[in-house]
């Protein structure tokens, strides 16, 4: 029997606490970063550790691993595609502050957009279209690309290896929702993200031990920080299977652009990464242009 829709309002309560717990597992990432570890061994041990705990979601619910060879190679193909987003947005993390790395990666709706058009989908809405260039002038802002003296080469040479890492991951994995919509529509959500969490952990750890690439932490702290970005984004991953079942045919997931809005609050609180006014003034223009191409018309 199909479970009971939950209120809207509870719902979008979840969502945003959903958000948060996003955000809190990259700002660990970012302390266990500053304590030894690095991005191949935070993405395998994060990829495994959710692989293996939705693994345990589906056995304990009785869902069959069973899959057609040609949907378990698509499945291969878009693992691959999101173990690059995965090691992109954690190397932006890695380099740049939290939030602004998650700013830039959240645009990958609009990429999405793009991408799909491109492909010979539907053209982009006109709202779509006009708010993109206005995300892109809040990116700007939130990014500072003048520097305090407008010296946009110098600011660049700070942030650009960042931002380009996000919007690597940004472009990926709008790849990743574009194939999974066309190639796995059917496949049940739990299995599908096993399947692809799976395929990221495979990829990270042989390509880490094939290039001794692997650092651990160096001291408690960067254990702690490593332990609790497996936990959180496990906790967020595998509580949106539970809630969003239960949304009825409402479209909340635009929610989920409060993360980069509550990463400002936290990384400012845990690591004081501060920003400046017209950076959070930045910030709000570029999560309010992408959920306005989110609304229904």
């Amino acid at each position: 029997m199909a479970e009971r829709p939950i209120p809207r309002w509870i719902g979008i309560a979840l969502l945003l606490a959903i958000s948060v717990v996003f955000g809190s597992n990259h700002v660990a990432a970012r302390i266990a970063f500053d304590h030894g570890t690095n991005v191949t061994t935070a993405v395998a041990f994060r990829s495994a550790g959710t692989a293996l705990f939705v693994l345990a979601l589906l056995l304990a619910n009785r869902v069959s691993l069973a899959l057609p060879a040609a949907t378990r190679g698509r499945a291969v193909l878009i693992g691959l595609m999101l173990a690059v987003q995965s090691y992109c947005l954690y190397s932006a993390v890695a380099v740049i502050p939290v939030a602004l790395a998650l700013l830039a990666f959240q645009t990958f709706p609009m990429v999405l957009a793009l991408v799909s058009w491109a492909a010979g989908g539907e053209r982009p809405s006109r709202r779509v279209l006009a708010a993109m260039p206005v995300a892109l002038a809040g990116l700007a802002l939130a990014l500072d690309v003048y520097g305090r003296t407008g010296d946009v080469a110098g600011r660049w040479g700070e942030i650009g290896a960042g931002v380009l890492w996000a919007t690597g991951a940004s472009l990926a994995f709008a790849c990743v929702l574009f194939f999974t919509t066309r190639w796995l529509p059917a496949v049940d959500g739990r299995l599908r993200s096993f399947m692809i969490m799976s395929v990221v952990a495979a990829v990270t750890i042989t390509g880490g031990a094939a290039a001794g690439d692997f650092r651990l932490p160096a001291d408690s702290t960067g254990w702690i920080a490593l332990a609790l970005l497996v936990a959180l984004y496990g906790t967020a991953i595998t509580s949106l299977f539970v809630v969003l079942p239960r949304l009825g045919a409402v479209n909340n997931s635009v929610v989920l652009n409060f993360e980069p809005i509550a990463v400002l609050a936290i990384a400012w609180m845990v690591l004081d990464q501060k920003v400046a006014p017209l950076q959070v003034l930045g910030a709000f223009i570029v999560v309010g242009a992408i959920v306005a191409t989110g609304r229904k018309h």
